[in-house]
Protein backbone atom coordinates (compact mmCIF):
# COMPACT_ATOMS: atom_id res chain seq x y z
CA UNK A 1 0.00 0.00 0.00
CA UNK A 2 1.30 3.45 -0.93
CA UNK A 3 1.50 5.80 2.03
CA UNK A 4 0.48 9.37 1.20
CA UNK A 5 1.34 12.61 2.95
CA UNK A 6 -2.29 12.93 4.09
CA UNK A 7 -2.05 9.51 5.78
CA UNK A 8 0.99 10.61 7.73
CA UNK A 9 -0.60 13.95 8.62
CA UNK A 10 -3.78 12.31 9.94
CA UNK A 11 -1.80 9.92 12.12
CA UNK A 12 0.30 12.79 13.48
CA UNK A 13 -2.73 14.93 14.30
CA UNK A 14 -4.57 12.11 16.08
CA UNK A 15 -1.45 10.73 17.78
CA UNK A 16 0.10 7.30 17.49
CA UNK A 17 -1.75 6.27 20.66
CA UNK A 18 -5.09 6.64 18.87
CA UNK A 19 -4.13 5.65 15.33
CA UNK A 20 -1.59 3.08 14.26
CA UNK A 21 1.05 4.73 12.05
CA UNK A 22 0.65 3.78 8.36
CA UNK A 23 4.34 2.71 8.23
CA UNK A 24 5.70 -0.28 10.16
CA UNK A 25 8.49 0.51 12.65
CA UNK A 26 11.92 -0.98 12.33
CA UNK A 27 13.07 -3.45 14.98
CA UNK A 28 13.56 -1.58 18.25
CA UNK A 29 11.77 1.54 16.98
CA UNK A 30 8.47 2.81 18.37
CA UNK A 31 5.54 3.99 16.27
CA UNK A 32 6.13 7.71 16.83
CA UNK A 33 9.74 7.52 15.63
CA UNK A 34 8.68 5.52 12.57
CA UNK A 35 6.05 8.13 11.76
CA UNK A 36 8.59 10.98 12.02
CA UNK A 37 11.10 9.11 9.84
CA UNK A 38 8.46 8.56 7.17
CA UNK A 39 7.41 12.21 7.34
CA UNK A 40 11.02 13.34 6.89
CA UNK A 41 11.40 11.07 3.87
CA UNK A 42 8.19 12.34 2.30
CA UNK A 43 9.26 15.94 2.92
CA UNK A 44 12.52 15.44 1.00
CA UNK A 45 10.64 13.67 -1.79
CA UNK A 46 8.06 16.46 -2.09
CA UNK A 47 10.70 19.17 -2.19
CA UNK A 48 12.75 17.30 -4.75
CA UNK A 49 9.69 16.89 -6.97
CA UNK A 50 8.56 20.52 -6.73
CA UNK A 51 8.11 22.07 -10.14
CA UNK A 52 9.23 25.63 -10.82
CA UNK A 53 6.44 28.15 -10.38
CA UNK A 54 4.99 29.84 -13.45
CA UNK A 55 6.53 33.25 -13.96
CA UNK A 56 3.87 35.89 -13.45
CA UNK A 57 3.75 39.46 -14.56
CA UNK A 58 5.19 41.86 -12.02
CA UNK A 59 2.37 43.67 -10.19
CA UNK A 60 1.82 47.34 -10.87
CA UNK A 61 3.21 50.01 -8.61
CA UNK A 62 1.26 50.56 -5.40
CA UNK A 63 -0.90 53.69 -5.57
CA UNK A 64 0.05 56.77 -3.59
CA UNK A 65 -1.72 57.62 -0.34
CA UNK A 66 -1.22 61.31 0.48
CA UNK A 67 -2.34 60.98 4.10
CA UNK A 68 0.39 61.20 6.77
CA UNK A 69 1.51 58.26 8.86
CA UNK A 70 0.83 58.29 12.62
CA UNK A 71 3.61 59.53 14.93
CA UNK A 72 6.29 56.94 15.82
CA UNK A 73 4.82 56.13 19.26
CA UNK A 74 1.38 55.55 17.72
CA UNK A 75 2.92 53.30 15.05
CA UNK A 76 4.53 51.17 17.75
CA UNK A 77 1.22 51.04 19.60
CA UNK A 78 -0.58 49.79 16.48
CA UNK A 79 2.03 47.06 16.05
CA UNK A 80 1.41 45.89 19.61
CA UNK A 81 -2.36 45.89 19.14
CA UNK A 82 -2.11 43.95 15.89
CA UNK A 83 0.08 41.32 17.51
CA UNK A 84 -3.06 39.87 19.16
CA UNK A 85 -5.61 39.13 16.44
CA UNK A 86 -8.03 37.04 18.51
CA UNK A 87 -11.66 38.07 18.69
CA UNK A 88 -12.90 39.95 21.77
CA UNK A 89 -14.54 38.00 24.53
CA UNK A 90 -12.73 34.72 23.84
CA UNK A 91 -11.13 32.66 26.51
CA UNK A 92 -13.92 32.86 29.10
CA UNK A 93 -13.32 32.67 32.82
CA UNK A 94 -11.60 35.34 34.78
CA UNK A 95 -10.19 38.13 32.65
CA UNK A 96 -7.48 39.35 35.00
CA UNK A 97 -6.47 42.94 35.63
CA UNK A 98 -4.73 43.62 32.30
CA UNK A 99 -6.55 45.72 29.64
CA UNK A 100 -8.15 43.81 26.78
CA UNK A 101 -6.13 44.81 23.72
CA UNK A 102 -8.66 43.27 21.34
CA UNK A 103 -11.22 45.83 22.55
CA UNK A 104 -8.74 48.69 22.18
CA UNK A 105 -7.80 47.95 18.57
CA UNK A 106 -11.11 49.17 17.04
CA UNK A 107 -10.91 52.31 19.18
CA UNK A 108 -7.38 52.99 17.97
CA UNK A 109 -8.45 52.53 14.34
CA UNK A 110 -11.41 54.90 14.75
CA UNK A 111 -9.24 57.55 16.42
CA UNK A 112 -6.57 57.27 13.72
CA UNK A 113 -9.25 57.81 11.08
CA UNK A 114 -10.42 60.97 12.87
CA UNK A 115 -6.84 62.26 12.68
CA UNK A 116 -6.69 61.46 8.96
CA UNK A 117 -3.77 59.03 9.20
CA UNK A 118 -2.87 56.17 6.87
CA UNK A 119 -1.52 52.81 7.94
CA UNK A 120 2.29 52.46 8.00
CA UNK A 121 3.33 50.34 5.01
CA UNK A 122 5.14 47.65 7.08
CA UNK A 123 1.96 47.04 9.09
CA UNK A 124 -0.39 46.62 6.12
CA UNK A 125 -0.08 42.79 6.05
CA UNK A 126 -0.89 42.53 9.77
CA UNK A 127 -3.77 44.99 9.36
CA UNK A 128 -5.28 43.00 6.50
CA UNK A 129 -4.82 39.78 8.44
CA UNK A 130 -6.60 41.32 11.43
CA UNK A 131 -9.51 42.24 9.15
CA UNK A 132 -9.59 38.69 7.78
CA UNK A 133 -9.78 37.25 11.31
CA UNK A 134 -12.33 39.75 12.65
CA UNK A 135 -15.16 41.00 10.47
CA UNK A 136 -15.92 43.81 12.96
CA UNK A 137 -12.55 45.39 12.11
CA UNK A 138 -12.80 45.30 8.33
CA UNK A 139 -14.35 48.67 7.60
CA UNK A 140 -11.97 50.54 9.92
CA UNK A 141 -8.95 48.53 8.76
CA UNK A 142 -9.66 49.27 5.11
CA UNK A 143 -10.22 52.95 5.88
CA UNK A 144 -6.82 53.15 7.53
CA UNK A 145 -5.17 50.97 4.90
CA UNK A 146 -6.53 53.02 2.01
CA UNK A 147 -5.67 52.27 -1.63
CA UNK A 148 -2.41 50.54 -0.73
CA UNK A 149 -4.23 47.97 1.39
CA UNK A 150 -6.55 47.15 -1.52
CA UNK A 151 -3.58 46.96 -3.87
CA UNK A 152 -1.83 44.53 -1.53
CA UNK A 153 -5.02 42.49 -1.05
CA UNK A 154 -5.10 41.89 -4.79
CA UNK A 155 -1.88 39.88 -4.44
CA UNK A 156 -3.12 37.52 -1.73
CA UNK A 157 -6.33 35.48 -2.16
CA UNK A 158 -6.76 35.27 1.63
CA UNK A 159 -7.43 39.02 1.73
CA UNK A 160 -10.03 39.02 -1.04
CA UNK A 161 -12.58 40.51 1.38
CA UNK A 162 -10.82 43.85 0.85
CA UNK A 163 -11.67 43.71 -2.87
CA UNK A 164 -15.38 43.21 -2.21
CA UNK A 165 -15.87 46.50 -0.36
CA UNK A 166 -14.20 49.86 -0.43
CA UNK A 167 -12.64 51.49 2.63
CA UNK A 168 -15.85 53.33 3.49
CA UNK A 169 -18.27 50.65 2.34
CA UNK A 170 -18.17 51.96 -1.23
CA UNK A 171 -18.17 49.52 -4.14
CA UNK A 172 -14.84 48.03 -5.12
CA UNK A 173 -13.18 49.07 -8.35
CA UNK A 174 -12.94 46.17 -10.77
CA UNK A 175 -9.72 46.02 -12.69
CA UNK A 176 -9.39 45.15 -16.32
CA UNK A 177 -6.73 42.64 -17.33
CA UNK A 178 -3.27 44.06 -16.84
CA UNK A 179 -4.47 47.20 -15.06
CA UNK A 180 -2.83 48.04 -11.75
CA UNK A 181 -4.82 47.53 -8.58
CA UNK A 182 -6.51 50.68 -7.38
CA UNK A 183 -7.32 51.90 -10.92
CA UNK A 184 -10.74 51.94 -12.58
CA UNK A 185 -13.30 54.03 -14.41
CA UNK A 186 -16.72 55.55 -13.86
CA UNK A 187 -18.53 52.58 -15.41
CA UNK A 188 -17.24 50.13 -12.79
CA UNK A 189 -20.04 50.93 -10.30
CA UNK A 190 -22.76 50.28 -12.89
CA UNK A 191 -21.02 47.10 -13.99
CA UNK A 192 -20.75 45.98 -10.38
CA UNK A 193 -24.49 46.56 -9.84
CA UNK A 194 -25.29 44.44 -12.88
CA UNK A 195 -22.71 41.67 -12.40
CA UNK A 196 -21.53 41.72 -8.76
CA UNK A 197 -22.28 39.43 -5.88
CA UNK A 198 -25.18 40.35 -3.61
CA UNK A 199 -22.97 41.86 -0.88
CA UNK A 200 -21.12 43.89 -3.50
CA UNK A 201 -24.40 45.21 -4.88
CA UNK A 202 -25.63 46.20 -1.41
CA UNK A 203 -22.38 48.12 -0.85
CA UNK A 204 -22.65 49.74 -4.27
CA UNK A 205 -26.20 50.95 -3.62
CA UNK A 206 -25.33 52.28 -0.15
CA UNK A 207 -22.31 54.19 -1.46
CA UNK A 208 -24.24 55.70 -4.35
CA UNK A 209 -27.07 56.73 -2.04
CA UNK A 210 -24.57 58.56 0.17
CA UNK A 211 -23.19 60.47 -2.81
CA UNK A 212 -26.40 60.96 -4.79
CA UNK A 213 -29.63 59.66 -3.21
CA UNK A 214 -31.66 60.15 -6.39
CA UNK A 215 -29.15 58.26 -8.53
CA UNK A 216 -29.13 55.39 -6.04
CA UNK A 217 -32.90 55.18 -6.09
CA UNK A 218 -32.98 55.19 -9.89
CA UNK A 219 -30.31 52.48 -10.00
CA UNK A 220 -32.52 50.26 -7.84
CA UNK A 221 -35.68 51.14 -9.77
CA UNK A 222 -34.03 50.08 -13.04
CA UNK A 223 -33.71 46.43 -11.95
CA UNK A 224 -36.47 46.29 -9.33
CA UNK A 225 -38.86 44.07 -11.28
CA UNK A 226 -36.15 41.48 -11.96
CA UNK A 227 -34.84 41.19 -8.39
CA UNK A 228 -35.70 38.31 -6.07
CA UNK A 229 -38.09 39.10 -3.21
CA UNK A 230 -35.44 38.64 -0.51
CA UNK A 231 -33.06 40.90 -2.45
CA UNK A 232 -35.74 43.56 -2.95
CA UNK A 233 -36.28 43.56 0.81
CA UNK A 234 -32.59 44.17 1.58
CA UNK A 235 -32.20 46.80 -1.13
CA UNK A 236 -35.32 48.60 0.06
CA UNK A 237 -34.02 48.68 3.62
CA UNK A 238 -30.83 50.23 2.25
CA UNK A 239 -32.81 53.38 1.38
CA UNK A 240 -33.40 54.10 5.09
CA UNK A 241 -30.28 56.18 5.96
CA UNK A 242 -30.84 58.87 3.30
CA UNK A 243 -34.65 58.63 3.23
CA UNK A 244 -36.38 61.78 1.98
CA UNK A 245 -39.76 62.83 0.55
CA UNK A 246 -38.29 62.34 -2.94
CA UNK A 247 -38.40 58.59 -2.29
CA UNK A 248 -42.14 58.56 -1.66
CA UNK A 249 -43.33 57.73 -5.23
CA UNK A 250 -40.99 54.73 -5.43
CA UNK A 251 -42.06 53.51 -1.98
CA UNK A 252 -45.74 53.95 -2.85
CA UNK A 253 -45.24 51.64 -5.83
CA UNK A 254 -43.50 49.14 -3.54
CA UNK A 255 -46.71 48.95 -1.46
CA UNK A 256 -48.12 46.82 -4.29
CA UNK A 257 -45.17 44.43 -4.31
CA UNK A 258 -45.79 40.68 -4.48
CA UNK A 259 -43.86 40.09 -1.23
CA UNK A 260 -45.60 40.82 2.07
CA UNK A 261 -42.26 41.65 3.74
CA UNK A 262 -41.38 44.12 1.03
CA UNK A 263 -44.78 45.80 1.39
CA UNK A 264 -44.34 46.02 5.17
CA UNK A 265 -40.89 47.57 4.85
CA UNK A 266 -42.09 50.09 2.28
CA UNK A 267 -44.95 51.06 4.59
CA UNK A 268 -42.57 51.45 7.54
CA UNK A 269 -40.32 53.76 5.53
CA UNK A 270 -43.28 55.83 4.40
CA UNK A 271 -44.49 56.28 7.97
CA UNK A 272 -41.10 57.80 8.78
CA UNK A 273 -42.03 60.62 6.37
CA UNK A 274 -44.61 62.73 8.27
CA UNK A 275 -45.90 64.37 5.10
CA UNK A 276 -46.40 61.17 3.10
CA UNK A 277 -49.76 60.15 1.70
CA UNK A 278 -49.60 56.92 3.69
CA UNK A 279 -49.11 58.85 6.95
CA UNK A 280 -52.18 60.94 6.06
CA UNK A 281 -54.24 57.80 5.39
CA UNK A 282 -53.15 56.27 8.68
CA UNK A 283 -53.92 59.51 10.54
CA UNK A 284 -57.45 59.50 9.12
CA UNK A 285 -57.97 55.92 10.34
CA UNK A 286 -56.47 56.74 13.75
CA UNK A 287 -58.76 59.74 14.23
CA UNK A 288 -61.78 57.49 13.76
CA UNK A 289 -60.50 55.15 16.48
CA UNK A 290 -59.28 57.55 19.20
CA UNK A 291 -61.19 60.51 20.57
CA UNK A 292 -61.45 62.79 23.60
CA UNK A 293 -64.51 62.41 25.82
CA UNK A 294 -65.69 65.02 28.34
CA UNK A 295 -68.21 63.80 30.92
CA UNK A 296 -69.24 65.75 34.04
CA UNK A 297 -66.10 67.84 33.86
CA UNK A 298 -63.82 64.79 33.54
CA UNK A 299 -61.70 64.35 30.43
CA UNK A 300 -60.48 61.00 29.16
CA UNK A 301 -59.43 59.29 25.95
CA UNK A 302 -61.82 56.71 24.50
CA UNK A 303 -60.82 54.07 21.98
CA UNK A 304 -62.86 52.20 19.39
CA UNK A 305 -60.43 49.77 17.74
CA UNK A 306 -60.93 48.79 14.07
CA UNK A 307 -63.50 46.04 13.49
CA UNK A 308 -61.78 44.72 10.36
CA UNK A 309 -58.50 44.92 8.51
CA UNK A 310 -59.60 45.80 4.99
CA UNK A 311 -57.51 45.59 1.84
CA UNK A 312 -56.57 49.25 2.03
CA UNK A 313 -55.14 48.79 5.50
CA UNK A 314 -53.24 45.70 4.41
CA UNK A 315 -51.77 47.55 1.43
CA UNK A 316 -50.59 50.27 3.82
CA UNK A 317 -48.66 47.74 5.87
CA UNK A 318 -51.16 46.62 8.53
CA UNK A 319 -50.66 42.92 9.18
CA UNK A 320 -54.07 41.22 9.55
CA UNK A 321 -52.91 38.25 11.66
CA UNK A 322 -51.90 39.08 15.24
CA UNK A 323 -49.18 37.26 17.19
CA UNK A 324 -50.20 34.47 19.53
CA UNK A 325 -52.00 35.78 22.60
CA UNK A 326 -52.86 39.13 21.03
CA UNK A 327 -56.38 40.20 20.06
CA UNK A 328 -57.04 41.19 16.46
CA UNK A 329 -58.55 44.60 17.13
CA UNK A 330 -55.80 45.55 19.57
CA UNK A 331 -53.19 44.46 17.01
CA UNK A 332 -54.75 46.49 14.22
CA UNK A 333 -55.14 49.57 16.44
CA UNK A 334 -51.49 49.66 17.53
CA UNK A 335 -50.27 49.34 13.94
CA UNK A 336 -52.49 52.19 12.75
CA UNK A 337 -51.56 54.53 15.62
CA UNK A 338 -47.83 53.66 15.34
CA UNK A 339 -47.93 54.77 11.69
CA UNK A 340 -49.64 58.08 12.54
CA UNK A 341 -47.49 61.21 13.05
CA UNK A 342 -47.60 62.04 16.80
CA UNK A 343 -48.33 65.70 16.08
CA UNK A 344 -51.80 64.61 14.92
CA UNK A 345 -52.85 64.03 18.53
CA UNK A 346 -52.02 67.52 19.75
CA UNK A 347 -54.33 68.86 17.05
CA UNK A 348 -56.93 66.15 17.66
CA UNK A 349 -57.11 66.95 21.38
CA UNK A 350 -57.57 70.69 21.06
CA UNK A 351 -53.98 71.90 21.09
CA UNK A 352 -52.77 70.01 24.16
CA UNK A 353 -49.02 69.44 24.42
CA UNK A 354 -47.44 65.96 24.33
CA UNK A 355 -47.04 65.81 28.15
CA UNK A 356 -50.70 66.76 28.62
CA UNK A 357 -51.88 64.17 26.09
CA UNK A 358 -49.80 61.39 27.67
CA UNK A 359 -51.13 62.28 31.12
CA UNK A 360 -54.78 61.88 30.08
CA UNK A 361 -56.55 58.76 31.41
CA UNK A 362 -57.53 56.16 28.82
CA UNK A 363 -60.84 54.35 29.18
CA UNK A 364 -61.49 50.60 29.20
CA UNK A 365 -57.87 49.47 29.69
CA UNK A 366 -56.59 50.66 26.32
CA UNK A 367 -53.70 52.68 27.78
CA UNK A 368 -50.91 50.06 27.31
CA UNK A 369 -51.81 49.52 23.64
CA UNK A 370 -52.23 53.22 22.89
CA UNK A 371 -49.06 54.32 24.67
CA UNK A 372 -47.00 51.51 23.14
CA UNK A 373 -48.14 52.66 19.68
CA UNK A 374 -47.29 56.27 20.52
CA UNK A 375 -43.80 55.11 21.55
CA UNK A 376 -43.21 53.44 18.20
CA UNK A 377 -44.51 56.47 16.35
CA UNK A 378 -42.28 58.86 18.31
CA UNK A 379 -39.17 56.76 17.68
CA UNK A 380 -39.99 56.17 14.03
CA UNK A 381 -40.42 59.89 13.35
CA UNK A 382 -37.61 60.97 15.70
CA UNK A 383 -40.04 63.20 17.59
CA UNK A 384 -38.08 64.43 20.63
CA UNK A 385 -41.02 66.17 22.30
CA UNK A 386 -43.19 63.06 22.29
CA UNK A 387 -40.29 60.80 23.25
CA UNK A 388 -39.57 63.07 26.21
CA UNK A 389 -43.22 63.03 27.29
CA UNK A 390 -43.50 59.24 27.04
CA UNK A 391 -40.24 58.70 28.89
CA UNK A 392 -41.35 60.67 31.89
CA UNK A 393 -38.96 61.52 34.72
CA UNK A 394 -35.90 59.33 35.18
CA UNK A 395 -36.73 59.05 38.88
CA UNK A 396 -39.92 57.07 38.19
CA UNK A 397 -39.63 53.33 39.01
CA UNK A 398 -38.64 51.37 35.87
CA UNK A 399 -41.26 48.71 36.59
CA UNK A 400 -44.06 51.00 37.70
CA UNK A 401 -47.59 49.65 37.40
CA UNK A 402 -49.07 50.30 33.99
CA UNK A 403 -45.73 51.09 32.31
CA UNK A 404 -45.02 47.72 30.72
CA UNK A 405 -45.49 49.38 27.31
CA UNK A 406 -42.51 51.69 27.83
CA UNK A 407 -39.20 51.07 26.03
CA UNK A 408 -36.86 53.76 27.43
CA UNK A 409 -33.84 52.75 25.34
CA UNK A 410 -35.70 53.30 22.07
CA UNK A 411 -37.30 56.52 23.25
CA UNK A 412 -33.91 57.86 24.35
CA UNK A 413 -32.53 57.32 20.85
CA UNK A 414 -34.82 60.14 19.61
CA UNK A 415 -33.30 62.69 22.02
CA UNK A 416 -30.17 64.77 21.56
CA UNK A 417 -27.00 63.12 22.97
CA UNK A 418 -26.63 65.61 25.83
CA UNK A 419 -30.21 65.24 27.02
CA UNK A 420 -29.94 61.47 26.63
CA UNK A 421 -26.86 61.33 28.88
CA UNK A 422 -28.47 63.53 31.54
CA UNK A 423 -31.62 61.36 31.66
CA UNK A 424 -29.60 58.12 31.98
CA UNK A 425 -27.34 59.72 34.62
CA UNK A 426 -30.41 60.61 36.71
CA UNK A 427 -31.79 57.09 36.20
CA UNK A 428 -28.53 55.44 37.34
CA UNK A 429 -28.25 57.77 40.34
CA UNK A 430 -31.72 56.73 41.56
CA UNK A 431 -32.07 53.11 40.41
CA UNK A 432 -28.50 51.86 40.11
CA UNK A 433 -27.14 49.78 37.25
CA UNK A 434 -29.32 46.67 37.32
CA UNK A 435 -31.74 48.02 34.68
CA UNK A 436 -29.36 50.44 32.98
CA UNK A 437 -27.38 48.30 30.53
CA UNK A 438 -29.54 48.97 27.46
CA UNK A 439 -29.86 52.63 28.39
CA UNK A 440 -26.08 53.04 28.59
CA UNK A 441 -25.71 51.39 25.20
CA UNK A 442 -27.61 54.17 23.41
CA UNK A 443 -25.55 57.01 24.92
CA UNK A 444 -22.88 58.83 22.91
CA UNK A 445 -19.24 57.87 23.45
CA UNK A 446 -17.35 58.99 25.45
CA UNK A 447 -19.99 59.33 28.12
CA UNK A 448 -20.63 62.92 29.14
CA UNK A 449 -19.44 63.94 32.60
CA UNK A 450 -22.80 63.62 34.45
CA UNK A 451 -23.25 60.08 33.13
CA UNK A 452 -19.67 58.96 33.71
CA UNK A 453 -19.75 60.23 37.27
CA UNK A 454 -23.09 58.50 37.92
CA UNK A 455 -21.79 55.15 36.62
CA UNK A 456 -18.63 55.34 38.76
CA UNK A 457 -20.67 56.20 41.86
CA UNK A 458 -23.11 53.35 41.17
CA UNK A 459 -20.27 50.84 40.79
CA UNK A 460 -18.80 52.04 44.07
CA UNK A 461 -22.17 51.60 45.80
CA UNK A 462 -22.60 48.11 44.30
CA UNK A 463 -19.17 47.09 45.56
CA UNK A 464 -19.81 48.41 49.07
CA UNK A 465 -23.19 46.66 49.15
CA UNK A 466 -21.48 43.29 48.61
CA UNK A 467 -23.07 42.69 45.20
CA UNK A 468 -21.58 40.04 42.96
CA UNK A 469 -19.18 41.78 40.54
CA UNK A 470 -19.88 39.39 37.69
CA UNK A 471 -23.47 40.64 37.69
CA UNK A 472 -22.07 43.96 36.42
CA UNK A 473 -19.62 42.54 33.88
CA UNK A 474 -21.60 43.99 30.96
CA UNK A 475 -21.58 47.46 32.49
CA UNK A 476 -17.87 47.18 33.29
CA UNK A 477 -17.18 46.24 29.68
CA UNK A 478 -19.13 49.27 28.48
CA UNK A 479 -17.28 51.47 30.96
CA UNK A 480 -13.92 50.34 29.61
CA UNK A 481 -14.96 51.51 26.14
CA UNK A 482 -17.13 54.51 26.96
CA UNK A 483 -15.92 56.22 30.14
CA UNK A 484 -13.88 59.37 29.75
CA UNK A 485 -10.25 58.47 30.58
CA UNK A 486 -10.24 61.43 32.99
CA UNK A 487 -12.31 59.25 35.36
CA UNK A 488 -9.29 56.97 36.00
CA UNK A 489 -8.04 58.96 38.98
CA UNK A 490 -11.45 58.78 40.69
CA UNK A 491 -11.51 55.03 40.18
CA UNK A 492 -7.99 54.47 41.53
CA UNK A 493 -9.19 54.36 45.16
CA UNK A 494 -11.60 51.53 44.28
CA UNK A 495 -8.83 49.16 43.21
CA UNK A 496 -7.70 48.46 46.77
CA UNK A 497 -9.14 45.58 48.78
CA UNK A 498 -11.19 46.78 51.76
CA UNK A 499 -9.41 46.03 55.02
CA UNK A 500 -12.55 44.58 56.59
CA UNK A 501 -13.14 42.10 53.72
CA UNK A 502 -11.20 38.90 54.54
CA UNK A 503 -11.02 36.52 51.60
CA UNK A 504 -11.49 32.76 52.06
CA UNK A 505 -8.37 30.69 51.68
CA UNK A 506 -7.84 29.05 48.30
CA UNK A 507 -10.39 31.06 46.32
CA UNK A 508 -10.86 34.81 45.78
CA UNK A 509 -14.14 36.28 46.93
CA UNK A 510 -16.28 39.13 45.65
CA UNK A 511 -13.96 41.82 47.03
CA UNK A 512 -10.99 40.43 45.11
CA UNK A 513 -13.00 40.27 41.92
CA UNK A 514 -14.15 43.86 42.39
CA UNK A 515 -10.55 44.97 42.96
CA UNK A 516 -9.41 43.13 39.86
CA UNK A 517 -12.24 44.57 37.75
CA UNK A 518 -11.47 48.12 38.88
CA UNK A 519 -7.75 47.60 38.21
CA UNK A 520 -8.60 46.49 34.67
CA UNK A 521 -10.94 49.45 34.21
CA UNK A 522 -8.33 51.96 35.46
CA UNK A 523 -5.61 50.37 33.36
CA UNK A 524 -7.80 50.44 30.25
CA UNK A 525 -8.76 54.08 30.74
CA UNK A 526 -5.14 55.14 31.22
CA UNK A 527 -4.04 53.14 28.21
CA UNK A 528 -6.77 54.82 26.14
CA UNK A 529 -5.52 58.22 27.32
CA UNK A 530 -1.97 57.25 26.33
CA UNK A 531 -3.20 56.10 22.91
CA UNK A 532 -4.97 59.41 22.25
CA UNK A 533 -1.85 61.34 23.30
CA UNK A 534 0.33 59.23 21.01
CA UNK A 535 -2.01 59.79 18.07
CA UNK A 536 -2.02 63.53 18.76
CA UNK A 537 1.77 63.51 18.57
Amino acid sequence: MTVTWDDLLSAALLGTGRRTPPVPPRPGQDGAAALLDAAALHTVRRRAGLRPAVVRERPGVAPEDPRPEPPPAARRRLALLLADRSAPGQGGGRRGAAPDLTELLPQWLAAADRHGYRAPAPLLPALLEAGRARTDLRAAALTLGGPRARWLAGLNPQWKYALRAGPDGSPPVRRSAGAPAGGGDAESAQRLWEEGLFAERVSALAALRRRDPAAGRELLAGTWAAERAEDRLMFLDGLRPELSPDDEPFLERALSDRSRNVRATAAELLTALPGSALAARMAERARSCVALERTDGAVRIVVEAPHECDKGMQRDGVSPKPPNGRGERSWWLTQVVAATPPAVWCERFGGLGPEEVVALPVADGWQPDLHAAWCRAAVRQRDAAWSRALLGPATAPPTAEGSSWKDPARLLSALEPGERAEWVADFVAVHGLSDAFRLLGVCAVPWAEPLGRAVVDALDIARDAGSYPWSFSGVMGLAERCLDPAQADRLEVLTALPEDSPEPAGAPGAAAYWSEAFQRLVGTLRLRATMWAELAG
